[in-house]
């Protein structure tokens, strides 16, 4: 019994070996996008930025809806809001901007999905009949699913001496 059993083992094995289907080859998997160089981000977020003050000054909602956050917050002299509150009332805005510059750019990173950019605004415009004061911003985007979204926004004015 020993034998047979010892040999029926031999056979079945040999012919596992002989039969058995090669594995199919495993798909390859993507390779992972490689990180942008803090330069390229600081590059991609001040263009960003850019659009978005180019919105504002258009009334065009569009670009807010596309790189905020779903859950963004954003701080200036008339309180804190949401994304929808800055959607809804951006056409309303009482704001006539002819012209923007923006300088000063600085980029920190948090984490790797995680950048604080920081500006200064100066606006050639007026709001609710006012002039538009210069303004030290800054905004915090975070990487979600490899797209780069603001989740949150804020104005200083500067002060004059």
């Amino acid at each position: 019994m020993k034998k047979l059993s010892l040999a029926a083992f031999c056979v079945l094995a040999f012919a596992t070996f002989c039969f058995a289907q090669p594995e199919p080859a495993a798909s390859p998997s993507p390779s992972p996008k490689p990180r942008m160089s803090k330069a390229q981000l600081q590059k991609k977020l001040q263009a960003n930025e850019t659009a978005l003050w180019n919105a504002w000054k258009n009334k065009d909602s569009k670009p807010f809806q596309t790189w905020l956050a779903p859950n963004a917050v954003l701080v200036g002299g008339e309180g804190v809001g949401a994304k929808a509150d800055v959607v809804k009332e951006l056409a309303a805005m009482p704001c006539e901007v002819k012209s923007f510059t923006l300088s000063d750019w600085k980029l920190t990173m948090v984490d790797l999905d995680a950048a604080f950019l920081t500006y200064k605004g100066v606006a050639d415009g007026t709001c609710a009949g006012k002039p538009i004061p210069p303004v030290w911003a800054s905004s915090l985007w975070v990487n979600r699913r490899g797209r780069w979204v603001a989740f949150s926004h804020q104005e200083t004015d500067v002060r004059t001496p």
